[in-house]
C-alpha cells in the first residue's frame, strides 16, 4: 500500500488577513467593480470597428487616449482623495463616467477621441483606491497576503470582463454593450461610495487640518525605482499578450488563444496564492527580474499550443506576485497623508507599462518573428531591473550601516577567589 500523501497549504496568513474588519467587503466590491472596468477596452474597440466602421488603428487611438488620460489623471485623483476624502472623488468620477458612457455611443469619431481622453483622466479610481484602503485596513506585517488577494482579484476581473464584453457584443450589439458597461461602472462607484473604505489608518487620521507632506520628502529614489519596476513588469505582460497571439497565428493554432491565455492567468492566480502564503517577502526587484528572464525564452515553445502553455507557466506564476509586491512596497514607502497620490502614480506606471509593451511587441514582431516579441520585452524588463539595482544595493548598504553592532559582553571564566 502506498503511503498517504498530504499537501499542506499554509492558509493562516489569509485567515488572519480576512479576519480584519472591512477587508472582506472591500475585496468583494473590488472584484465586482473591476469587471466592467476591464471590459472597457474591448467594448470601445468593437464600437469603433463595428458601429463607426473604422479600422483597428482608429480603435487603438481611442484606447490610447483613454490610457494617456488615465496615466495623467490617476495621481491627480489620488491627491484629491488625500486632501478631500474618498466620497467627493467618487461623486466626481461617477458623474464623469455616466456622462461619457451615456453619450459615447452617439458621438462621431472626431468627438469620441478627445472625449475618451477626458473620460480616462476622470476614470473611477477603483484600482488605486482599493490598494490604498488595504494599506489603511491591514497592518504592515499582514499586507503581503492582503495584496496577494488583491492581485488575484485583478486577475479574475481580467479573465471575466473582456470575455463577457465579447459575449455581449456577439449576442446583442456593441452599442448596447457600451451602455451596459457604463452602467456597471457607475454601479461600481455607488457600491464603493456605500462601503466607503478608509483611506488611511485610524491612528493617522488628522484631528485638525490635513498635514501637507512636501513631495520631495516621499518621492524618493527608492519609490521611483519601485514605480519603474512596476512599469517594466506590465510592459513584459503587455508584450506577452500580443506575442502569444502572434505565435499561435504563425503556427496555425490561433483557435487555441483563449486556452493558452487562460492557462497563463491560472498560473498567475496560483503564483499569487503561493506568494501570499509564504512566510517571507520578496522584493519587487527580484520578482520583476525573474518575470522578465522567464519571459525571454517563452517563444521557443511556440511549435504547438500546449508547448507554449508549458513555457508560459513559470512567467505566469510570477505575474500576480510581482504586482502585489510593488503595491505593498509603495504602501510602505510613503506616509499615509500622500498614499492616494502615490498609489495613483503606481497605477499610472502599471498603465504606461501595458500601453508601451503591447505596441512595442507588435512592432518587433512585424519587423522580425513572433518569438522576438517575448525576447525584446523580456530583455527590456531585465534591463530596467539592472538600472535600478544600484538603488537597491545602496539601500541595503545604508540599512546595514544604521544597524547597531552587537554588544560584546566580557565574561570572566576564571574561578572566583574564595
Amino acid at each position: 500500500m502506498s503511503p498517504e500523501v498530504r499537501i499542506h497549504v499554509n492558509m493562516k496568513p489569509y485567515r488572519r488577513a480576512l479576519a480584519l474588519p472591512g477587508l472582506r467587503s472591500l475585496l468583494l466590491v473590488a472584484v465586482l467593480a473591476r469587471v466592467p472596468l476591464t471590459a472597457t477596452g474591448v467594448t470601445l474597440t468593437f464600437h469603433v470597428v463595428l458601429d463607426l466602421d473604422r479600422g483597428y488603428g482608429a480603435a487603438g487611438l481611442v484606447g490610447a487616449a483613454v490610457t494617456v488620460g488615465a496615466a495623467i489623471g490617476g495621481p491627480l485623483l489620488g491627491r484629491l482623495v488625500d486632501r478631500r476624502g474618498l466620497r467627493p472623488v467618487l461623486v466626481l468620477t461617477g458623474i464623469a463616467e455616466a456622462i461619457f458612457w451615456s453619450t459615447a455611443p452617439t458621438l462621431s469619431y472626431p468627438v469620441l477621441l478627445p472625449a475618451a481622453f477626458v473620460a480616462g483622466s476622470l476614470a473611477l479610481p477603483i484600482f488605486s483606491v482599493v490598494r490604498q484602503s488595504i494599506a489603511a485596513l491591514v497592518p504592515e506585517d499582514q499586507r503581503r497576503p492582503a495584496y496577494a488577494l488583491d492581485s488575484m482579484s485583478v486577475e479574475l476581473s481580467f479573465m471575466i470582463g473582456p470575455a463577457l464584453a465579447v459575449a455581449l457584443v456577439t449576442a446583442i450589439s456593441a452599442q448596447t454593450t457600451m451602455y451596459l458597461v457604463g452602467g456597471g461602472i457607475v454601479a461600481a462607484g455607488i457600491a464603493l461610495w456605500v462601503v466607503n473604505p478608509p483611506i488611511r489608518e485610524a491612528s493617522a487620521e488628522p484631528s485638525g487640518p490635513a498635514r501637507r507632506v512636501p513631495r520631495r520628502e516621499w518621492l524618493t529614489p527608492r519609490l521611483l525605482a519601485v514605480l519603474a519596476l512596476s512599469a517594466a513588469a506590465t510592459l513584459v505582460l503587455g508584450g506577452t499578450d500580443v506575442a502569444v497571439v502572434a505565435v499561435l497565428r504563425a503556427s496555425g493554432e490561433v483557435s487555441w488563444t483563449g486556452a493558452v491565455l487562460a492557462i497563463w492567468a491560472v498560473a498567475s492566480l496560483a503564483g499569487g496564492f503561493a506568494y501570499g502564503a509564504v512566510h517571507r517577502s520578496f522584493s519587487p526587484l527580484a520578482l520583476t527580474a525573474a518575470l522578465a528572464l522567464c519571459t525571454i525564452p517563452v517563444g521557443l515553445g511556440g511549435a504547438h499550443w500546449w508547448l507554449l502553455c508549458l513555457a508560459l507557466i513559470p512567467a505566469g506564476a510570477l505575474c500576480a506576485p510581482t504586482i502585489a509586491a510593488s503595491s505593498d512596497a509603495v504602501s510602505r514607502l510613503v506616509p499615509a497623508e500622500v498614499r492616494g497620490e502615490a498609489m495613483g502614480l503606481h497605477g499610472s506606471a502599471v498603465t504606461v507599462g501595458i500601453a508601451v509593451g503591447a505596441p512595442l511587441a507588435g512592432a518587433v514582431i512585424d519587423a522580425s518573428a513572433p518569438l522576438w516579441g517575448f525576447v525584446v520585452t523580456g530583455a527590456l524588463g531585465a534591463l530596467v531591473t539592472l538600472v535600478v539595482l544600484p538603488i537597491e544595493l545602496r539601500r541595503h548598504r545604508n540599512a546595514q550601516a544604521t544597524t547597531p553592532p552587537p554588544v560584546e559582553v566580557e565574561v570572566d571564566l576564571a574561578p572566583a577567589a574564595r
